[in-house]
């Protein structure tokens, strides 16, 4: 009797702490979530909130068998309360241990708690399992049963189940990590990409690159499936050519030739046109010889198109269905045509030719209201026909920027532009705070506001002079004004939505930085002119417009192309006349175009900076599975390293070392033995 009533209290004790356990365990789930909010990661309601998206986006009949050709018979997060009773056979990495009670079991597609027997002869069940350091690898076989009433995990998709563990078998072991694979715990970029087979583990890694294999997917779909492009290949070893960005080179076995890299497959899809290919795509990568930025790094992806017997209408419209039929639905709907404007209106009202529209703030031209005015830098400006006054209102900017942000606003443009700005602020009662209060009548100041659509509280920022830097100061001045206020917490642009706009007729040339007198392209040299212009080609080439059209989203270019020259004579001319360039470096495109090209034209998506826009990602090398660093180096595997000498002998390239070895990703680099080696001649 004794002994049965010393079971029934052991197995009551039993259940209120498994039932705590459950509680905590689901308590511990939401903490995850607060912190997944609190650092305002894209993954909020749960850490397998990505697996729920893959089954909304897809139709059960429809979805992938994920556990084909695999040593189990379901994934961690697919399993609910339709496969109760089933015995089933996961495997996965060890994410949470509970009490010697529960293991919380990640794969892929999620997390399942796995449930551990109690009694004595799953004993050696326990002890293996608890005895492992987390992210080691199981096979863990057992039944799928409901969770008790009441101890559901609201947090989990799988929450209402668990895995009754029978039997456990270890994969491997896992050593001591430099970093839990938990996306609330922060982590440096540096040593992210140290570790990157590490990082890729995290929930929001892995929903960056299955995003973007979905989408990718999706775009091949419709571009081969529904409009009969054709998927072409391209050599990444090629020729320098000329204009653009730096190119890499790749030395050859024959002294004094090298290949390169190319920034694009540019070149070789206008040869595909002449081809009578008709229709070709390509995901494609490309290089750049150029330090990395949040939106840039020196390899990278894109979605590189070409059509022949095209117009502009006819690429924009492509590109439409092209991400309206890849969109993730996941991201709300978006709408089509997406609008368009000229570069010279992107110029007037943003200040930039890649506008984020997201917000209004227009720079307005307020020149009229200072025809008559006794203030000299604005009676100065307004006397030269190509000069003008112009402002932005910044809503609130009054009550929520500080004097500090308006002398760092003051300084960047003086730094930046050489503009002087004019700051004017409305206070809460009407009142100017401005050197501009006692110099303008009521009446200015009226008309200014007017025209502005200011009031108190706002802030208006004015400048003076050629219209070209006074419209990108305060193009720049508009972007950080909206940076200023959304750090104090001032909701301006929504982060949630997507706006996309073409922007249209760039400059077919632009003067050289560093040679004003001379031409270079806007875009490359193989733009066609707008054809309203073609004759201005001949007498005033930096006045042509160009076929040249770019996508913007939410302020960055996601694309860009242009209608091609197709005339082998008129593009020799733009090498030759024009751009000053070697046509024997193109000898290879102009004969092409002799032999009967096509009128063509394309466009190319940047796949990476498309896709981290869409995941919220703060840098493209968030949605590349193996980036390369700010510096443009692998820290995981210390890419670019040192060849030995003797390996650079069927190169004909020996190196020439600097007295100093200069520090790369902070480690001093080791030079290898020296050899002898040959200069190229």
């Amino acid at each position: 009797m004794l002994l049965i009533m010393s079971c029934r209290i052991s197995n009551i004790v039993h259940k209120i702490l498994v039932s705590s356990i459950r509680r905590e365990s689901t308590n511990s789930f939401g903490l995850v979530r607060k912190k997944c909010v609190r650092l305002s990661l894209p993954i909020l309601s749960n850490t397998t909130q990505w697996i729920s998206t893959d089954h909304r986006l897809c139709s059960q009949k429809n979805m992938p068998d994920q556990n084909s050709f695999a040593s189990r018979t379901h994934t961690c997060g697919e399993m609910r309360c339709t496969h109760i009773g089933e015995q089933v056979t996961i495997c996965g990495w060890i994410q949470y241990q509970r009490h010697g009670l529960f293991v919380i079991l990640r794969d892929f597609s999620g997390l399942i708690q796995i449930l551990i027997p109690q009694d004595e002869s799953a004993g050696h069940l326990k002890k293996t399992l608890f005895d492992l350091p987390l992210e080691s690898v199981v096979r863990v076989t057992g039944n799928v049963v409901p969770r008790p009433p009441g101890q559901e995990n609201s947090e989990m998709p799988t929450g209402e189940i668990e895995v009754q563990a029978q039997d456990i078998e270890v994969l491997n072991i896992c050593k001591k990590l430099p970093f839990e694979i938990k996306d609330f715990v922060k982590k440096s970029e540096a040593l992210r990409m140290q570790y990157r087979y590490l990082d890729l583990r995290s929930v929001q890694m892995q929903y960056n690159l299955r995003l973007r294999s979905r989408m990718v997917m999706k775009m091949k779909e419709y571009l081969c499936n529904l409009h009969g492009f054709v998927d072409v290949e391209t050599p990444t070893l090629f020729k320098r050519t000329p204009g653009g960005a730096k190119e890499f080179v790749v030395p050859s076995r024959e002294p004094g030739r090298f290949y390169s890299l190319p920034q694009s497959p540019q070149q070789f899809k206008q040869l595909l046109m002449v081809a009578g290919i008709d229709r070709y795509f390509q995901v494609a990568r490309c290089y750049r010889d150029e330090g990395s930025k949040p939106d840039r790094q020196p390899e990278f992806t894109q979605v590189d198109i070409e059509m022949s017997f095209v117009d502009q209408a006819g690429i924009r419209k492509l590109i439409e269905g092209l991400i309206q039929y890849s969109w993730p639905e996941d991201k709300g709907q978006i709408g089509v045509p997406f609008p368009s404007i000229t570069y010279s209106e992107a110029m007037q009202y943003y200040g930039i030719d890649k506008p984020d529209t997201r917000f209004e703030w227009k720079i307005i031209d307020i020149s009229e209201g200072f025809r008559n005015t006794d203030i000299g830098f604005l009676r100065d400006a307004l006397s030269k026909p190509e000069e003008s006054v112009r402002a932005i209102c910044v809503p609130d900017g009054a009550k929520q920027l500080k004097s500090k942000d308006i002398e760092f606003l003051r300084k960047n443009s003086r730094a930046q532009f050489n503009q002087e700005v004019t700051v004017v602020a409305l206070k809460p009662d009407g009142s100017w705070k401005s050197p501009l209060s006692k110099l303008l009548t009521e009446e200015q100041k009226h008309l200014l506001c007017q025209a502005t659509q200011a009031k108190a509280g706002d802030l208006l920022l004015l400048t003076a002079g050629e219209h070209e830097p006074v419209c990108r100061a305060l193009g720049k001045l508009r972007l950080q004004c909206a940076e200023l206020l959304e750090s104090r917490g001032v909701a301006v642009r929504d982060s949630s939505a997507f706006h996309f706009l073409w922007v249209v007729d760039f400059p077919l040339f632009l003067p050289k930085e560093d040679e004003p007198d001379k031409l270079e392209s806007a875009h490359h040299p193989f733009t066609a002119p707008h054809p309203q212009d073609a004759l201005l080609l001949y007498t005033q080439p930096d006045k042509v417009r160009s076929q040249h059209y770019d996508l913007v989203l939410n302020g960055s270019e996601i694309g860009g192309g242009s209608i091609r020259i197709h005339n082998a004579e008129l593009q020799q001319y733009v090498l030759e006349k024009i751009l000053k360039e070697d046509k024997r470096l193109l000898s290879h495109l102009i004969e092409a175009l002799d032999s009967g090209a096509p009128p063509h034209g394309g466009i190319a998506l940047g796949l990476d900076r498309f896709i981290a826009i869409i995941a919220g990602a703060p840098s493209i090398r968030d949605v590349i599975a193996f980036p390369k660093s700010y510096r443009g180096r692998d820290l995981m595997s210390n890419a670019p390293d040192f060849v030995a000498a003797e390996d650079l002998v069927p190169y004909h390239i020996s190196v020439s070392w600097p007295a100093v070895s200069q520090e790369a990703e902070g480690e001093q680099p080791e030079i290898p033995a020296s050899g002898k080696g040959f200069n190229h001649t």
